[in-house]
């Protein structure tokens, strides 16, 4: 027999185990079919907290297009001047807040408790140099932090989209940007740029002045930590800057609130390198670099994001490009916006930060040294992704929760952080499942996208379903080729890809309660919700291996004692063959019972529990009582 052959025939055996667990691809549809779609979590949305959320991650421009009349954004011409162009991924597509308002069921009938909003602020519509151009469609290029966009509606819109969400005892979080603004700021020296960037070393703020060359010492003192002052900060001049920095006519006053037009207000050392101090004060993608070591631009940012707490009773903020902000500014500005949120009557106000690494280390220390609640889990990602999608070792998730008691609060934190699989800069999870294999069949593709989302609904964490994924969504790669519309595409690129568990494609609509994995999704939150254990409950290895097979944890319902009362384990396996193991549990004597799969109706000697789990699926046994 031919290799080809052999893989052929592991293949087809592969597709008649998955097909045996209710994961084959049929004309007819597949998966097995979920409850009837879970309402929110029964206790008052404002009381729940973060660990108990669902969340639906949408970029409004791609969900739902509710208003054809502000696909402009109000303002005439072609597609450089307006920034809509449905036909291409890089420009406004025409989604917006109505749209969005429109779909709440969809939404609540997935299982999700909260709406995390990529940003809705208005942007500049346009940027790029001639010939790469593209749009603010993603909210990312602020220009005026008061308003919201006219592409997706008004601020009248965004508190009635607030008001239904809350209606239904969900939650909404804003995406929000301290980093950086639009860019506007030109500098002399490369007036069309892009511009190097300047460091601090070659080019101090105290450079000029004194004499002989020599710098004086009476000048600007640095911009650390012990000499963040309004007083420190007057002594520097406007021309101690890498660059000269202005603002070309027309754009004076582009930006809002008015204090933003000041290029005092801005780092000005030219393009970021991502490294080292550039990092921090450099120019990311060309964008205006905010001097967030400045007084004056902590206490107007304080006051921009608490009015949005205020006058609209927002539920939480993800913080976009988290990591390249002094750790400073946080220190001040997290606990404003949650004594705001308290002042407002709102608890549980979750924030988080976007710090792009997937060292667990690193992310800790944001919770350490910046004072944040939690960060975007992108340990958590990376680990999924390479045990699920590439097949690596279950041991990896072992290690990867040992690294809890790296957090601020231990494990307690680190099951409020935001755990994800794929999202709109890296791609979609799908994608890397099919780059992984590029062989397998949509079954196999199918199931380790069910199987991975498993992982981030019931092991610990506040599982984030990025858009579209419920729907089979998958692309070629990550920024724009990851941001598909749920509303009927003119995109030729995303209708040529094809989606997982479907033969429908992006050129229709994909709001489809029968998906497979809308489906699947659906019944997942659906556990989670019925079973604290799967929410706040710790979190307890059981079992991981150095290769593809089973991990296996146990979870008790929180504030039990010390000896639990009932215990829910959860087993995965990531092998494409059936597993069967014992594993050690703390209940010895208790009858157990299936959530999910097939689970032994007792241990099979004290302290001992047998489990079988198909190819890529997972069981959920526990002892407690059904509700």
């Amino acid at each position: 027999m031919s290799a080809a052959a052999r893989r052929h025939r592991r293949r087809c055996g592969l597709a008649a185990a998955l097909a045996a667990t209710g994961l084959a691809v049929a004309a007819a549809g597949v998966a097995r079919a979920a409850d009837t779609p879970s309402p929110t979590l029964p206790a008052a949305y404002r009381d729940r907290p973060p660990e108990d959320e669902v969340v639906y991650f949408v970029l409004p421009d791609r969900f739902a297009n509710g208003d054809p009349t502000n696909d402009r954004g109000g303002l005439a011409g072609d597609r450089l001047v307006t920034g809509f162009d449905p036909t291409s991924e890089k420009f406004y597509n025409g989604g917006d807040l109505k749209g969005l308002m429109a779909h709440l069921d969809y939404i609540q009938g997935l299982g999700a408790t909260t709406i995390w909003l990529g940003p809705v602020f208005k942007n500049r519509p346009v940027q790029g140099p001639p010939g790469g151009e593209s749009a603010g469609y993603h909210g990312y290029w602020i220009t005026d932090f008061t308003q919201v966009d006219p592409h997706f509606g008004t601020n009248d819109d965004f508190r009635a989209l607030v008001n239904a969400v809350h209606a239904r005892g969900m939650k909404l979080y804003m995406d929000i940007v301290a980093n950086h603004t639009a860019d506007v700021i030109r500098y002399r020296e490369c007036p069309t740029g892009p511009c190097r960037y300047r460091s601090k070393g070659d080019f101090p703020y105290t450079r000029k002045g004194g004499v002989g060359g020599m710098r004086i010492n009476d000048g600007f003192l640095g911009d650390d930590d012990a000499h963040q002052t309004t007083e420190n900060f007057a002594r520097l001049t406007r021309d101690d800057y890498a660059y000269t920095p202005f603002i070309p006519p027309g754009d004076e006053h582009a930006k809002a609130p008015d204090w933003l037009n000041d290029p005092h207000w801005y780092h000005n050392r030219g393009e970021s390198t991502y490294t080292g101090e550039s990092a921090t004060y450099g120019d990311f993608a060309g964008l205006d670099d905010l001097f967030t070591e400045q007084p004056r631009v902590i206490a107007g940012f304080i006051d921009i994001y608490g009015r949005w707490i205020d006058d609209f009773g927002i539920d939480g903020y993800r913080i976009d490009t988290a990591k390249h902000v002094n750790t400073g500014f946080w220190r001040q500005f997290i606990p404003a916006m949650l004594s705001r949120a308290r002042a407002k009557g709102i608890p549980n106000f979750h924030i988080f930060g976007e710090v792009y690494d997937p060292d667990t280390a690193f992310l800790a220390s944001f919770t350490r040294t910046a004072g944040y609640p939690a960060v975007l889990d992108f340990g958590f990602q990376s680990t999924v992704a390479a045990v699920v999608a590439q097949g690596g070792p279950t041991e990896r998730l072992a290690h990867l929760f040992a690294s809890d008691a790296d957090y601020a609060g231990g494990a307690d934190e680190a099951r409020r952080l935001p755990t994800f699989l794929g999202n709109h800069d890296m791609g979609r999870f799908a994608m890397m499942v099919r780059k992984a294999n590029p062989a397998a069949p949509d079954s196999e593709v199918l199931a380790r996208v069910r199987l991975a989302h498993a992982m981030m609904f019931f092991l610990r964490g506040q599982p984030v379903i990025y858009y579209g994924d419920e729907q089979g969504f998958a692309g070629v790669g990550g920024d724009n080729a990851a941001r598909q519309s749920l509303f009927a595409s003119r995109v030729s690129a995303y209708n040529a890809t094809p989606l997982v568990g479907t033969a429908s494609t992006t050129a229709a609509d994909n709001y489809n309660p029968q998906h497979p994995l809308y489906r699947a999704f659906s019944e997942m939150a659906r556990l989670r919700r019925d079973d604290p254990a799967l929410r706040r409950g710790d979190q307890v290895v059981r079992i991981s291996e150095d290769g593809p097979g089973l991990f296996a944890v146990s979870r008790h319902p929180p504030s039990q004692g010390a000896r639990p009362a009932a215990e829910t384990v959860v087993v995965f396996n990531t092998a494409t063959t059936l597993r069967t193991a014992r594993i050690e549990v703390d209940i010895p004597e208790a009858p157990w019972r299936s959530e999910h799969g097939t689970c032994a109706p007792a241990v099979a000697a004290p302290g001992s529990y047998s489990i079988t789990v198909p190819p890529l699926d997972y069981i959920i046994c526990t002892t407690a009582k059904p509700k």
